[in-house]
């Protein structure tokens, strides 16, 4: 594309993930101009970033991909149940180049800020790089893993070797063999990096503050009677994803761990582990509402964490005692517990004497000094809200989104909130995101924002923004149904709950990826209630 400082579009897409990438298709095939920005150098969002070792899907390959275009679907075949993150990648550059996307995408480019100016009801879009961007609509598909939680230990810069943090690793790949490696964190990107590090390493050693629960994914080649399986289905089967749960088909059980006998319990337990993955807690359908249920999958795990593990010490400290199973997100794993096995392998437990420091060396804890070539930081991300906060956005008024959302995100439906016009936000907190397939609430977002923009454009409208009541009703619907889970019992990044000072509530929509899909099917056929549609005023006619 042109390389222009300054332009006028319809819309300014921020970021090229999937959101991104199908944003930018769904409005070019509405006739509408468009500007991606994205800060990397190539398309992929999530699987651009995260290249640790290991880094795989924990959706099945034949549920994680687009599904609005049937040749796309058709023509293109994975090498594996679980997609690895350089499979995934090749297939984001696959869609690129068939929907011939690039041409109005700008990469290293990040956007630290947007304007919405009232008189001419415009966003004005800015760059690192100088651009200024004038556009009717302002996308914010920025991703909900996308700003790395990068550590603060006192003495970061002292240390001599070489650090690094899973979400975003050297895209040239990081050799560790013969090394001494540190790895600090034991959530979901470090349950898969550890089995792969620990083969190349010397020496792992591994520093736990909250130990996870993980299923093994049973992962292996996709074989063609698979693939043919879904292939010949997919319009059945990716209905039948719209509008379940989740928005991934794992045949749940639709009765209660509590409804069958010991014996039945623990078989149908032992079937779902066998299966791996996240069918597992598909086991029962009270897993997440009922504390008795629950505690029978998780000390089923923890079981199986200690056959597993050789030494029992060991074993104790990776079994999760402090959240219920599924209250954190699940991780999906391939040799997790069984690496503990190895001799070149120890894990440290710093959740009553943490890490104080990094030195020259190593890192310090109490009168401890480890010793390290080279340290990897596995500490999550400031998830949902991090990368939006982070960008100037100001809405009516002046108002910087970040004031806005200082005691806690507030949006309608996930999509939008209210005083930021015709800012959408593609998966946004208050939405499933990511306690669903994000292909698939992706896909919901973008058709309903596309289809909303169509709605506007036939009928002459120029705005369309949040109202505040229906915002408040749809930020106390979201914590209603949110505590009538087991969910904010976890002290998880669903809360918030790993960013200090981060205030504690709860991010995503619990509520369903079905249920929210009927939801803003309705609000849309109502004429978009709880949102205020406006004609264009004199004022941004005489603009124009």
């Amino acid at each position: 594309m042109t390389e222009t400082a300054t332009a006028t579009v319809d819309a300014v897409i921020v970021g090229a993930g999937f959101g991104g990438m199908y944003m930018l298709h769904q409005l070019r095939e509405q006739g509408l101009t468009c500007r991606v920005f994205e800060a990397g150098t190539g398309v992929g969002g999530t699987w651009y970033w995260n290249r640790y070792p290991g880094a795989r899907c924990d959706v099945e390959s034949m549920q994680y991909s687009y599904s609005f275009a049937d040749d796309l679907q058709q023509e293109w075949s994975w090498s594996e149940l679980f997609a690895g993150q350089p499979e995934i990648l090749q297939y984001a550059n696959h869609v690129a180049d068939r929907l011939d996307l690039r041409r109005d995408m700008r990469f290293e480019t990040r956007v630290t800020g947007a304007k919405f100016d009232e008189t001419s009801r415009r966003w004005t879009v800015m760059t690192d790089r100088g651009d200024i961007v004038s556009a009717r609509f302002c996308i914010m598909a920025t991703g909900c893993l996308s700003t790395a939680r990068k550590p603060d230990f006192p003495g970061m810069d002292l240390f001599k070797g070489q650090t690094y943090h899973t979400g975003h690793w050297p895209h040239e790949g990081v050799d560790f063999t013969g090394l001494r490696v540190g790895v600090i964190g034991t959530g979901s990107s470090a349950i898969q990096a550890i089995p792969v590090i620990a083969r190349q390493a010397k020496h792992l050693t591994v520093f736990q503050r909250t130990p996870n629960f993980s299923i093994p994914s049973r992962n292996g080649p996709m074989t063609p009677d698979y693939e043919n399986q879904w292939k010949t289905t997919y319009p059945e089967q990716r209905e039948k994803a719209r509008h379940s749960r989740n928005g991934v088909l794992t045949n749940p059980n639709d009765f209660s761990a509590l409804s069958v006998s010991d014996q039945e319990r623990t078989a149908i337990l032992e079937q779902r582990w066998s299966e791996g993955g996240t069918r597992f807690m598909a086991a029962f359908n009270d897993l997440a509402l009922n504390k008795q249920s629950n505690d029978f999958a998780a000390e089923f795990v923890r079981d199986k964490i200690r056959a597993m593990v050789k030494d029992p010490a060991t074993a104790e400290l990776l079994a999760p005692k402090g959240h219920p199973i599924g209250t954190k997100r699940i991780c999906v794993d391939t040799d997790y517990f069984l690496t503990y096995n190895r001799d070149n392998v120890t894990l440290v437990d710093v959740s009553q004497t943490p890490i104080e420091a990094l030195t020259e060396t190593g890192l310090r804890i109490g009168e401890t000094e480890h010793e390290f070539d080279a340290i990897v930081f596995a500490t999550g991300f400031d998830a949902m809200t991090g990368t939006l906060t982070r960008i100037d956005i100001r809405g009516r008024d002046g108002e910087a989104l970040k004031d806005k959302w200082e005691a806690g995100p507030r949006t309608y439906l996930g999509l939008m909130t209210a005083g930021f016009p015709n800012m959408f936000m593609i998966t946004g907190p208050g939405s499933p995101s990511v306690l669903s397939n994000m292909i698939v609430s992706i896909e919901q977002h973008v058709d309903w924002v596309a289809g909303c923009i169509a709605h506007l454009d036939a009928r002459q409208l120029d705005c369309i923004e949040a109202d505040r009541d229906a915002e408040n009703k749809w930020v106390d619907h979201v914590n209603e149904v949110a505590f009538k889970t087991l969910y904010p019992s976890a002290n998880s990044w669903y809360m918030g709950a790993n960013i200090p000072g981060k205030p504690r509530v709860f991010l995503p929509y619990i509520g369903g990826v079905g249920h929210y899909r009927q939801t803003c099917d309705r609000i849309a056929a109502e004429g978009y209630e709880g949102f205020q549609l406006l004609p264009p005023s004199r004022e941004a006619v005489a603009a124009e």
